[in-house]
């Protein structure tokens, strides 16, 4: 684990949004393509309005959600609503989005089809990920119903999963999807989160699971 600590968070948002920028460029520099993953919550907000105007070829740029609540975009609690207002816009608004929800009661309905659509924009160019102060990250929750199979070498690329401090169904990226990208970064905030992720370091993954990428990670931290 690379560890950042930066003595602000707006000079942390700002530090990640342009590393996170340079990334981007550089693959894009050796590929046709490159891909990005980030987040939902309000966390990577100000990491998100930075990068929308980075002077990239967003039409070469797949973006797409670590997870997703099983919500439509018209509820509040929508990632995807949350992704087109921040980031999906200026510059960045040439950018494909890979949806992580479509219209069906139950996520499973809709696995096949998303897996199919994101199976394209793999592996992962540049990896952006939150972490809880109960130590998940996307929505590999501990306790979740279908932790193990989801942080299992097998894994499919997507899964639903259900947890009690989830509130809505989720459906999320895997474990080696998540471990296959080819940059990592975890972004956290305040004191609790980095008590937090000093215990992930000493606990195994199924108690733990932002524990599984510490060692593939450059983890950015601000009070």
């Amino acid at each position: 684990m690379e560890f950042h600590e930066y003595p602000d968070r707006d000079m942390m948002m700002l530090r990640v949004a342009q590393r996170i920028a340079s990334e981007l460029g550089e693959t894009l520099r050796g590929a046709d393509r490159a891909t990005l993953s980030v987040p939902g919550g309000t966390t990577p907000g100000p990491v998100f309005d930075t990068l929308s105007g980075a002077d990239l070829d967003w039409s070469r740029v797949a973006v797409l959600l670590n997870d997703e609540r099983w919500v439509p975009e018209d509820n509040p609690r929508s990632n995807t609503a949350l992704l087109r207002r921040r980031l999906l816009t200026g510059r960045a608004a040439d950018a494909t989005l890979v949806p992580l929800y479509a219209r069906a009661p139950r996520p499973e309905e809709a696995l096949d089809a998303l897996s199919d659509g994101i199976r394209p924009h793999l592996p992962i160019s540049v990896l952006l990920l939150g972490m809880g102060a109960d130590m998940h990250t996307a929505s590999l929750f501990p306790g979740a119903d279908k932790l193990a199979q989801a942080m299992a070498s097998d894994a499919p690329p997507l899964m639903a999963l259900r947890a009690e401090a989830a509130g809505e169904p989720r459906i999320t990226l895997t474990l080696p999807v998540l471990r296959a990208a080819l940059r990592v970064h975890v972004l956290i905030t305040g004191t609790e989160k980095r008590a937090a992720l000093e215990r992930a370091r000493k606990l195994p993954p199924e108690q733990a699971p932002i524990a599984a990428m510490l060692d593939y990670a450059q983890v950015h931290w601000a009070e």
